[in-house]
């Protein structure tokens, strides 16, 4: 698949003063500068991150409020239900809250937790869980990445005694539930000054909240960081401000001292050696969510509030079974889907792609949607049938609005909801071939041309004598990567072919010389870039550098990203 590349542009004086001041080199500097740190010291915050440099939970809006109500839940003996969504972000958040608050009401079941059922209640804060909150006594419900959108469901809770606090980070819209407090930074009136927490992070707030008022250790709220962490790395947030604070001590406690059940997972994966918000993102992750789309999420709070390694590790090998049933199903579906679409000729000159079977399982459509748009650049939806509706999941390529293409076909759908690059609908099953008409219609009006080509984003232009440990040393201190950090990528033009051949087909392994110095690589699944390449002449690269241990022997070498004469 072909792509554009787009290397992203700097001020030559400005770089050129950063790299003053701070003693790094230009090409440092260039990375540095384009993620928005100007001066010294914004790059010694963010090469030295503190725990110190959060901002006060106090400064988020109804934190007073939420705080005072729990203090009297806990004060009177009220019964609290711990609510959240069945992802990474709402199981991690869900047990962080439930540990955090046995510590406060430690006999009995004054606290427990609640996650609703993917299939029988679907996403977000369900009228079945607050029924259970009321037959079980239950006054007092603490939502966790979920809740702003729930205005009837918090009225009607509200109507049968049971209060709500609120813990979201999902945009709101105009009308905000009538809950006891909502903690949302993405409010319009909330001056909270970092606006890009997930929500087991506005949970962390809360926490660190209640901690303060009970004079407490600032321990008994650090020692969830590793749960925090999982849910940055998993939900996608951008890598910022309190983000990577967060992120940079929840890997130090992944990695040193982790909870039994972030243990255990570890454990079943196998890993060695450090982890870092990649292995969280590919190891940990599908693990967790995995419970929720095969079975019941319930099983990952479990987990992560288990004290015990032996449980913890039978619990993990349950949601290990389940990641092995989802990827298997992952693997044959998307499989199924290319067939479909490398099948069809209009399809494949279609600039969207709609595919449907009915025995495919629901729990994966989403990831499969993914699939396909690795391999067929353009916004992707996948349908299954579930019960007597067709439903499933949308994602779109970088740029393209998904959200407002699916709101244009609303009037084939019976229910949809999504954001900018994700979405999920249902519809009934004669009104399909109408939805796939008009999203391809949408589609193919609204999209500009450039989109449908994947992009590769480069930080910098660099010769390879720059490349050694030093400066490989520096990159890394920019971990932990995620959006809006990402591992920095080069590009190096006019490098010569020393030794470079094809690898099982797909893979390109490359040994190639510039100015004199030379470097080893490999670029997965770089075949056609590969066969594009006369070996005989010159030609560019894009890479990240990664270190290489051979035979007890560390070098660095190049992972090819792409390749072009």
């Amino acid at each position: 698949m072909q792509r554009r590349w787009t290397i992203l542009p700097f001020s030559p004086d400005a770089v050129s003063q950063l790299s003053l001041e701070t003693g790094y080199p230009n090409s440092i500097c260039k990375i540095l500068y384009q993620r928005g740190l100007k001066n010294a010291a914004a790059v010694s915050d963010f090469f030295s991150p503190r725990l110190e440099n959060l901002h006060s939970p106090w400064l988020m809006k109804d934190m007073e409020k939420a705080v005072n109500r729990i203090m009297q839940a806990i004060a009177r003996k009220e019964r609290i239900l711990v609510f959240g969504d069945y992802d990474v972000d709402g199981t991690t958040a869900v047990a962080a809250m439930y540990r955090f608050l046995k510590k406060l009401a430690p006999h009995g079941d004054q606290v427990d937790f609640y996650i609703p059922h993917r299939y029988r209640e679907g996403y977000g804060v369900s009228k079945m869980g607050i029924n259970h909150a009321f037959e079980t006594n239950r006054t007092l419900i603490i939502s966790l990445d979920c809740g702003i959108k729930s205005v009837e469901l918090v009225d009607y809770a509200k109507s049968i005694g049971v209060d709500f606090i609120i813990c979201d980070h999902h945009l709101p819209d105009k009308k905000i539930p009538d809950a006891i407090a909502v903690l949302n930074p993405k409010q319009v009136d909330c001056n909270y000054p970092y606006k890009d927490l997930c929500g087991c992070g506005v949970g962390y707030k809360l926490m660190s909240a209640l901690a303060e008022r009970f004079n407490m250790s600032p321990k008994d709220v650090t020692e969830f960081l590793d749960l925090v962490a999982t849910a940055i790395a998993a939900d996608i947030v951008p890598m910022t401000g309190e983000n990577r604070i967060l992120a940079y001590f929840g890997l130090m406690k992944i990695n040193l001292k982790p909870c039994a059940g972030i243990l255990a997972l570890k454990n079943k994966a196998e890993t060695k050696g450090p982890m870092s918000i990649t292995n969280v993102v590919f190891i940990i992750a599908p693990r967790i969510n995995a419970a929720g789309r095969m079975d019941d999420a319930r099983k990952a709070v479990e987990l992560f509030v288990e004290t015990d390694p032996i449980k913890a590790m039978e619990l993990a090998s349950a949601l290990h079974s389940d990641n092995t049933d989802r990827r298997e199903a992952d693997k044959t579906i998307t499989a199924e889907a290319l067939e479909i679409i490398e099948s069809d000729p209009v399809m494949l000159s279609r600039k969207s792609n709609v595919v449907y079977s009915e025995h495919w399982h629901k729990g994966v459509v989403g990831i499969v949607a993914s699939r396909l748009i690795e391999k067929h650049f353009k916004p992707t939806v996948v349908l299954t049938r579930s019960g007597d509706l067709v439903s499933g999941s949308a994602r779109s390529v970088p740029g393209f609005n998904l959200y407002e293409a699916i709101y244009a076909c609303r009037e084939h759908l019976v229910a949809y909801g999504g954001h900018f690059a994700a979405a999920g609908l249902s519809l009934l099953p004669e009104k399909l071939n109408d939805f796939m008409s008009r999203f391809d219609e949408v589609v193919s009006s609204s999209i500009e041309e450039h989109m449908l080509t994947p992009e590769v984003i480069i930080d910098a232009e660099i010769p390879f004598s720059e490349i050694n440990f030093k400066f490989y040393r520096q990159v890394q201190a920019m971990e932990p990567y995620g959006p809006e950090n990402m591992r920095p990528v080069f590009l190096t033009r006019g490098v010569t072919n020393i030794s470079s051949r094809l690898v099982k087909d797909e893979h390109a392994r490359i040994v190639v010389k510039h100015e004199g110095v030379v470097f080893s690589g490999i670029g997965f699944n770089l075949k056609e870039s590969f066969q594009n390449i006369d070996l005989s002449k010159p030609f560019d690269i894009v890479y990240t550098i990664d270190e290489n241990e051979w035979n007890g022997e560390t070098t660095l070498q190049l992972k090819v990203v792409d390749m072009r004469p």
